[in-house]
Order: structure tokens, then C-alpha cells, then sequence
């Protein structure tokens, strides 16, 4: 029987004293400020910290444009794993603190990270995977997003109120999320909820906009969303409508489904109690 050697890039994931995890990539990835392209890499890192659930790029030195770095005024030392060393970005005319650091793990000695998810006001502007704009942060190449349609019974109720009940869900598996259920519009009482100005960016899905159920119920604001334009790969959800499983009653083919523990829960409770 033939056999035959292991592509370079299938490499496990490698981990640090520190406690990062990392492993190369073999995207090429550009970001940008304004008119000015900071970093231009075919060989970056993608690496994950303890204590975020999501990854990061880290660029070798020789891809960023380091003569627009200079000494952090302000390094926020601990907001990122044993790091000491941080940069400002001075470019296209404006200055952004604390935009880059560096690692001190000798694996990523020579590497440069860049502030980009949920921090827009230091980090760079634009962020791209081969010529395709990626928001929030870099995707997980161990994660999967599969958008299938079914004919399951989707049933969902608020404090014993039915506010959905459809045979035409789409199910959504992202790993380690649970199953969320998007269904069709006709098939949720949008009568009982108001349109929000709340919008949340994916880069997986897109960007969502969101409803808050009108009334009294002890429930929090944003708990009903949809994507009107997402991304190829989920284009199966597009303007159908779907529910934090974390804080409703959902029945799956007349079964009661147990409310999940997730990412989600801290922050839908802290909202419910403001």
C-alpha cells in the first residue's frame, strides 16, 4: 500500500510556556489605515491567547511597516499574554495607540500583532484574506459554520407566549455554539417586537441587525435578530429570523430543549438587569 507523506501545512496546533497556542497560515492577509497598507503577509500566524475564544494574526517583522511604529506612550501592560512591548501607529495622518505588540514567546519572536477585533478605535481600518474584507476577527480554521435547511418543528415561546412556531427552520451549527434556529418571518409574531438601531458584526455570517420584544417581560433587549445580506457561505439564513436560545423556551419536534450555558449568557443577563 502506498503512503503518502503529510501535506506541510496539515501541522498540529503548537502551544507556549505562556500558554498561547499557535499555528502558520497560509493566507495571504493585508491590513490597512486609510489609504496605507501596514501589513502585507503570505506567511502569517494565526494564534490563540488563554483566555480569548477566538484567534489573531501575528505578522513577521519584515511584512509590517514598521517605520510607522513607535514606542507605545501608554503600553496597557496585561492586555494581552505576558506582553511588555507595545507600539502607536502613526499613519494616514492620525496617530492609534497601542495598535501593535509583541509577544514575548520565543516561538514568536520576530512577530507583530495588531489590535483589530471589536477595537476599531486602535487598531487598522480594513482587514483582508486574499482580496476578501474580513471584519471582527481572523476566522478559525478549526471552526465550521453550516447553514442547513429542515423540516423540523421549531416552537418558541417568552414567559409561555408563543412568538414563533415554524416547520421550515434553518439550522445553524457553529462550533461550539448551540444550534440556532432561523426561521421564516411569517412565522414569527414580529407584531410583538420592535425594530432596534442594535446591529452586531459576524465574520462568518455578516452583519445582523436585531428586534427587542415590546412589553413588560423579564427578558433582554436584542434577543431577536436576522442577517439581511450574509455572507455566501450562510446564504440560506438571509432574512429569516432567529432567537438567544439562552434566555426563551424553545420545543424541537415537541421536545423542550434545555436553555444553554454560553459566551452569550453573562451578557444577556447583565443586560436583562439593566
Amino acid at each position: 500500500m502506498t503512503t503518502h507523506p503529510a501535506h506541510p501545512a496539515a501541522r498540529s496546533i503548537r502551544t507556549t510556556p505562556e500558554g498561547l497556542m499557535w499555528e502558520p497560515s497560509e493566507r495571504w492577509v493585508r491590513g490597512r489605515k486609510g489609504d496605507v497598507t501596514v501589513v502585507d503577509s503570505r506567511h502569517p500566524v494565526l494564534v490563540w491567547e488563554p483566555h480569548l475564544p477566538v484567534p489573531q494574526y501575528v505578522f513577521p517583522r519584515e511584512d509590517v511597516r514598521t517605520d510607522l511604529l513607535r514606542p507605545a506612550e501608554s503600553p496597557p501592560t496585561g492586555a494581552h499574554t505576558g506582553s511588555r512591548i507595545f507600539y502607536d501607529l502613526d499613519a494616514d495622518g492620525e496617530v492609534r495607540r497601542n495598535a501593535a505588540w509583541t509577544f514575548p514567546a520565543d516561538d514568536l519572536a520576530g512577530h507583530i500583532a495588531f489590535e483589530w477585533f471589536l477595537r476599531t478605535d486602535t487598531g487598522l481600518d480594513h482587514w483582508y484574506e486574499e482580496d476578501e474584507e474580513i471584519f471582527i476577527h481572523p476566522r478559525d480554521p478549526h471552526k465550521r459554520v453550516d447553514a442547513l435547511p429542515s423540516s423540523r418543528h421549531v416552537r418558541v415561546e417568552i414567559d409561555g407566549q408563543v412568538v414563533a412556531d415554524s416547520q421550515d427552520p434553518v439550522l445553524l451549527f457553529e462550533t461550539s455554539l448551540p444550534t440556532r434556529y432561523y426561521l421564516p418571518r411569517e412565522d414569527v409574531r414580529l407584531d410583538l417586537f420592535d425594530v432596534t438601531d442594535h446591529h452586531t458584526g459576524c465574520p462568518y455570517k455578516g452583519t445582523a441587525s436585531y428586534w427587542s420584544l415590546r412589553g413588560e417581560a423579564d427578558v433582554p433587549p436584542d434577543l431577536v435578530w436576522t442577517y439581511p445580506e450574509p455572507l455566501p457561505a450562510v446564504a440560506a439564513i438571509q432574512g429569516r429570523v432567529a432567537f438567544f436560545n439562552e434566555v426563551v423556551d424553545i420545543a424541537l419536534d415537541g421536545e423542550r430543549l434545555e436553555r444553554p450555558e454560553t459566551p452569550f449568557s453573562r451578557m444577556l443577563r447583565r443586560r436583562s438587569r439593566s
